[in-house]
């Protein structure tokens, strides 16, 4: 292994040579009789562990010379070494970006010896912590190339489609909308529309559209001021509120008709009203709206001004449901195992394969949240270790089951023959195992020995 570097700057032959001696055993040293020439071998050697200084030198001083190495080399510990040994000089000394600052002459050996290790310790433990840092944002930049970005995950082929979409809208001022079922993560992707655009140090400003009722959405958007109406004060509104940012309308398809009209203003002028006044108000913001609805045929139905849905579509987004993309679901499931681990405290450090594949087999009505959701519910009442199927809710365990044996009922059977077909078949599936067949069922175990009696099964 490569001895350290240390370079020793002082005027007098004398000291340097002794200082020299004393750290060559342990040491490469580099010597240099004044701060230029300090500079110049500085340069040539950025791999400079540290720096030993005079203070008093011809030309610049040590602290100045202290200044020039580190801005070039940050990493390059320094120890500033001076018969002036002033309160006020040490100071100046370590603002100048000295690790420690030693008189001379230097009597005691081994404490300065000390004093050289622990300079370069701090150093080069400080550069290995940048470095560390470096890799691990290198290593999310890698896995968001791969798996998606911001807060968002999938390999999927539809969900690559939405990050590039989303990287592509993200750098102009275009209005966005993202469509797509409840649950598959359209705010995620509005705020990376943010997160990823030259407005991300603006405000990100979300309303829920569907949570108020038109009077006092308006209100909300667009601001008010006393005595507008009963209670009224003044106040800004989100659009006001978002200069310089991005606003979003969550769920814009439940927006009444009279909102509607002001919203298309808005979106045309950039200017809006406060609730009660006339003056015309500017505002700088990025409108990205999400809905659940298909606004297209809102607008057939004459639901949803057609005006407004052309001024809204400008980029469309289509969120897939988490039933179009099953191959994002172990990678969600790991994600979310991890999350919820450590939020909880929990000990769980995956899932088998049983459990994997009942979560995979499930067609995910809520889906992501829903799914996100369930790892939660698990991850909490888990003991820890790896999550099985006895972890997986009832209802998600026993989808496939039930699934499999309706399909195999033939026609004409009663309720009680497609009944036992069910749990046979279940019972089949579980091995004979009574305790965990309950389980699938999601019935107790004392009701399925009784059903198992009835039917004379031991």
């Amino acid at each position: 292994m490569a001895r350290r570097k240390l370079l020793i700057v002082d005027d007098e032959r004398m000291t340097r040579d002794v200082m020299a001696r004393l750290l060559d055993q342990k040491y490469e040293t580099i010597t240099a009789p004044d701060a230029e020439a300090a500079i110049e071998i500085a340069n040539e050697n950025p791999d400079l562990a540290l720096v030993l200084t005079d203070y008093k030198m011809p030309g610049m001083n040590g602290i100045e010379l202290i200044a020039k190495i580190k801005k070039s080399n940050p990493s390059t510990a320094a120890i500033l070494i001076t018969a002036f040994g002033e309160i006020s000089l040490a100071v100046e000394a370590m603002k100048a970006g000295a690790d420690d600052f030693v008189e001379k002459p230097i009597t005691d050996f081994a404490r300065f010896e000390l004093t050289v290790e622990k300079a370069i310790s701090k150093h080069e433990l400080a550069s290995k912590s940048v470095r560390l840092e470096k890799e691990v944002e290198n290593l999310k930049s890698r896995i968001a190339a791969t798996e998606g970005i911001e807060n968002i995950t999938g390999r999927s082929e539809a969900m690559q489609k939405v990050f590039r979409l989303t990287r592509q809208a993200a750098k102009s001022n275009a209005t966005v909308l993202i469509e797509g079922p409840s649950g598959t993560g359209k705010e995620l992707v509005a705020r990376a529309l943010h997160n990823l655009s030259p407005r991300k140090d603006g405000p990100f400003v979300a309303v829920e559209c569907s949570a108020l009722p038109a009077t006092l959405l308006e209100t909300e958007l667009f601001g008010s001021i006393k005595g507008a109406y009963t209670d009224a004060r003044d106040r800004p509104g989100c659009f006001e509120s978002a200069d310089g940012g991005t606003i979003f309308l969550d769920e814009i398809g439940e927006i009444d008709q009279a909102v509607q009209v002001k919203l298309l203003r808005v979106l045309e002028t950039r200017t809006f009203q406060r609730v009660g006044e006339t003056v015309q108000r500017k505002s700088d913001f990025r409108l990205v709206a999400a809905t659940n609805r298909n606004l297209a045929k809102l607008v057939a139905e004459g639901k949803f001004r057609e005006d407004l849905f052309y001024r809204l579509n400008v980029i469309d987004i289509h969120m897939p449901p988490l039933s179009e993309r099953p191959g994002d679901i172990a990678l969600l499931v790991s994600r979310f195992i991890g999350e919820f681990s450590k939020a909880n405290g929990s000990q769980v450090t995956g899932i088998d394969a049983k459990a994997m594949k009942a979560l995979e087999d499930y067609p995910w009505p809520g889906n992501v949240r829903q799914l996100r959701n369930a790892i939660e519910k698990m991850v909490v009442l888990s003991g820890g270790g790896k999550l099985t199927i006895e972890d997986v809710p009832v209802e998600i365990a026993s989808h496939k089951a039930a699934q499999d044996s309706a399909s195999a009922i033939p026609d004409g059977q009663t309720l009680a023959d497609s009944e036992k077909a069910i749990v046979m078949a279940a019972l089949e599936r579980e091995r004979g195992n009574v305790t965990a067949t309950a389980k699938a069922l999601g019935i107790p175990r004392r009701t399925l020995y009784r059903r198992l009696s009835s039917w004379g099964v031991k």
